[in-house]
């Protein structure tokens, strides 16, 4: 009598293979950072070090002194970035992890199995490092930051100026566009020195400015009292301190940008005329000549890109676009493609997945201003618009320049806008195309400039 075979299992049918024979997992903390190895690697294989940089440094030796090659880690706060330096500089490879990815496990409450559970993670091979561009770049992304950081606490001056003028009644922000521009600064300077003739303050009139003299005049005649003139004095002061701290920020990313050109060539070709002027906010020094030099590209053709939009973007994302291997996955990282949800053959949802990237923060910025524009990717953000509505329509234009931001860094692609007539033109032939192929398939044919029949009230 035959006997019924049984399929043996194998003691590794529910294990999984070793990617990263030597890794360790490490939770950062504000006071203290608990590391974990493999526990056949060190009779202690949980240690404790605190968030001094000797410790730091004394934690490194130890990885080093039980054969540790790489370290995941979770992005707590700031906390993680002098430990990743450190490391770094000591010859590890350190996996920056998003802690949306590893958090939906059970039973992991304390510092200790966290340490654990990442090492256990990334030993098979199962964490995603997040991206982090080059030491250079991460230099100069730094101090923009820093100074994007500077600019909004000018901003508030400005708005402290405006309330002492509203308190005094002074209309001067109903009359040029800007306080802080040529008129506005010339005008608020004179107030705080005592000077309230309103007479002479309209002197100021810049040429540009679309307000009459007489106009500036009376919306400068106000009740100048004292305490007011103060806190006008006080926010004016305070917005000229920003300004400083502004230019010694731009001398800081300018001597950046020159230590990350130092081994590059100047490109043969020349860098093509500027099309837009320079706009107000860039930095003092000249943006778009150093960029060429780093990027060997003009990105500033594509419309909505000045040379500071470029530089805060490459900033972001690094001058390296092979990081990511087609456009799509540079989307997705932006959170600017749909993030489908599907289970059993049904979408269950393909909105985009709520981020806090930066970049991708900017170029919903750029998608709103090109809106407004004559050009093709302003006509494709107003047909959207009127289709799906505005917020969808500013999701998918961020997502066309990302697409020629990647094409552009990473394949060299100059940009030329064909128009909005073009694009026009273009959707309207689809739109006639898909009516003839489905007047085809029903039997009919679609006839071009009837005459339209008048109709009988």
């Amino acid at each position: 009598m035959a006997t019924k075979k049984t399929k043996k299992r194998g003691k590794a049918a529910g294990q999984l293979s070793t990617i990263n024979e030597h890794a360790a997992g490490l939770d950062v903390g504000a006071t203290f950072h608990v590391v974990a190895v493999r526990g056949d690697q060190d009779a202690e294989p949980v240690r404790t070090f605190r968030s001094f940089s000797g410790d730091l440094h004394a934690m490194a030796e130890w990885l080093k002194s039980v054969g540790i090659k790489t370290i995941a880690m979770e992005s707590t706060g700031v906390y993680w970035i002098p430990v990743f330096e450190i490391l770094e500089s000591h010859g590890f490879e350190v996996l920056l992890v998003n802690a949306r990815d590893v958090k939906n496990v059970p039973g992991r409450k304390t510092d200790v199995n966290d340490a654990q559970w990442l090492q256990q993670l990334h030993q098979h091979g199962l964490l995603r490092g997040s991206f982090r561009p080059r030491d250079g770049v991460v230099g100069l992304r730094s101090y923009l930051r820093h100074r994007q950081g500077v600019v909004e606490y000018a901003a508030s001056h400005v708005q402290h100026m405006q309330k002492a003028l509203m308190q005094m009644n002074v209309q001067l922000h109903h009359v040029v566009s800007d306080i802080t521009g040529a008129t506005g600064m010339k005008i608020v300077r004179d107030i705080v020195t005592g000077k309230h003739d309103p007479g002479q303050l309209a002197k100021h009139r810049d040429v540009r400015c679309t307000a009459s003299e007489e106009t500036i005049r009376e919306a400068l005649t106000g009740n100048y009292r004292a305490e007011h003139v103060f806190a006008l004095k006080q926010g004016l002061e305070l917005w000229d301190f920003y300004q400083t701290k502004i230019a010694e920020c731009d001398v800081a990313i300018e001597a950046a940008l020159t230590l990350l050109n130092a081994k590059r060539p100047v490109p043969a070709k020349p860098l093509p005329r500027r099309r837009q002027p320079k706009t107000k906010g860039e930095p003092s020094f000249d943006v778009r000549t150093a960029l060429y030099t780093m990027l060997g590209a003009d990105l500033s053709t594509i419309h909505g890109f000045g040379p500071y939009t470029v530089l805060r973007l490459v900033a972001e994302c690094g001058d390296d676009m092979t990081k990511w291997p087609t456009a799509k996955h540079f989307t997705s990282w932006l959170s600017l493609a749909p993030g489908n949800k599907i289970s059993g053959g049904r979408v269950l949802s393909s909105s985009t997945r709520r981020s806090s990237n930066r970049t991708a923060a900017q170029l919903r910025l750029i998608a709103v201003a090109i809106g407004k524009t004559q050009t093709a990717l302003g006509a494709f953000y107003r047909r959207l618009g009127a289709r799906i509505g505005k917020a969808k329509a500013v999701t998918a234009t961020a997502r066309k320049l990302a697409v020629l931001f990647y094409r552009a860094l990473r394949y060299g692609m100059t940009y030329a806008d064909p128009g909005a007539e073009y694009y026009e033109e273009r959707y309207k032939r689809r739109v006639i195309d898909n009516l003839e192929r489905r007047a085809r398939g029903l039997g009919f044919q679609l006839v071009q400039n009837a005459p339209v029949v008048e109709g009988v009230s």
